[in-house]
């Protein structure tokens, strides 16, 4: 099996399941969950932030371990913790043991992806990076795509879901532990990357973007279960359709390739914002609801590998470092963006949070990405 085959695969899998199920899946369960231990609107929000942060200080923490002692050893610790904490979630008695674990198992998705990038970076011949990347980072929407299956089949029973999830990750830890290099993937660590216009405008368009998002990933299955009436099985496959979207996030290196950085960030911001649209708006119906689901997966996931993209070729030396930049502004967006809808919710109702997160969007679109791939020097 060729590395990048080998790699990619082992990639997809963790990112799937650190993704898709420890940090996304927790929205498609949060009626139940509020149901059960009754959180509330803000206080449902403060919980899923809590992922991202727990996201925002373990993928800073990931970068600079990746950078010391190898792709292997921290992907192999991201399914760890990914299992420890979606465990948690099936234990919690009351919503602080909760907000505990969502924190843990959000912290597993920013452990994985710098081991991903430096592994790529390592093994991977350089024509092939960006593609197989791009592809291990559409793991996000296979992972997303089967919680709601899994949803469906449990009928609701959030608790039995994250112990299934739980086992799926502690079996992903093993497959990293053979799977992945040890090699760091990139320069020793030492000064920090230069602050450059593109790093600037990465981090506002990151973290913009990552504000958009959580109108979807916190609060998508709460707007349709009481705007629709829909139970378990709409919101599963609402969630369905979203990951089944995100599965075209494979295709993000050849967009890219084809049309440019630029063209494919300004088309996919404003999807995302058509897709907030569809899935939140007071008059949507069901079957825009599902379309805008889509839409939304796969715009997220196609954004997401234009960042990770977007900062590689901006610290093309240090990959680990690179897609860190981006991907925790992304995490620091929804660390925000989560309990600002919560706020918004309760206070202006609905329909003018969703306007508003929409149109965060479509603002994000304006700012320009770097034209080319720089070389990296010797």
């Amino acid at each position: 099996m060729s590395p990048a085959l080998r790699i990619g695969a082992t990639g997809f899998g963790l990112i799937a399941v650190c993704y898709g199920f420890a940090r996304f899946a927790f929205g498609l369960f949060l009626p139940q969950i509020d149901a059960d231990l009754h959180l509330g609107p803000t206080l449902s929000g403060v919980i899923s932030g809590g992922s991202f942060l727990g996201y925002c200080i373990a993928i800073i923490a990931s970068a600079i371990m990746t950078e010391r002692v190898g792709a292997r050893a921290v992907g192999t610790a991201a399914g760890v913790v990914a299992a420890v904490g979606m465990a948690g979630i099936a234990l919690a008695p009351s919503a602080t043991w909760l907000a505990v674990s969502v924190l843990v198992a959000g912290s597993s998705t920013g452990l994985a992806s710098p081991p991903m990038a430096a592994a790529v970076a390592a093994a991977v011949r350089q024509k092939q990076q960006d593609t197989t990347n791009t592809a291990i980072n559409a793991g996000t929407g296979a992972g997303v795509a089967l919680c709601g299956p899994i949803a469906l089949a449990m009928t609701g029973q959030w608790r039995l879901a994250f112990a299934t999830f739980a086992a799926t990750a502690a079996l992903l830890a093993v497959t990293a532990a053979f799977a992945l290099p040890t090699a760091t993937g990139g320069t020793p660590p030492g000064s920090r990357p230069r602050l450059s216009r593109a790093l600037l405008r990465l981090i506002a368009a990151s973290v913009l973007m990552g504000v958009a998002s959580t109108a979807i990933w916190s609060f998508g299955s709460q707007l349709v279960s009481q705007r629709l009436g829909w139970g378990a099985t709409g919101t599963g496959l609402l969630w369905s359709l979203i990951g089944a979207g995100g599965i075209a996030g494979v295709g993000t290196g050849g967009l890219v390739a084809r049309f440019g950085l630029s063209h494919v960030h300004r088309i996919f911001l404003v999807l995302l914002a058509l897709a907030i649209l569809m899935v939140g708006a007071g008059s949507a119906t069901p079957v825009m609801v599902l379309v805008g689901g889509a839409i939304f997966g796969a715009a997220y996931v196609i954004l997401s590998g234009v960042y990770l993209i977007w900062g590689l070729r901006a610290v093309p030396d240090r990959p680990a470092t690179g897609l860190t930049i981006g991907f925790v502004s992304l995490a620091i967006g929804q660390t925000a963006g989560a309990p600002a809808f919560g706020l918004l919710l309760g206070a202006l109702g609905a329909n003018a949070a969703v306007v508003i997160f929409a149109t965060v969007s479509v603002v994000t679109s304006l700012l320009h990405t770097p034209a080319k791939r720089p070389q990296v020097t010797a």
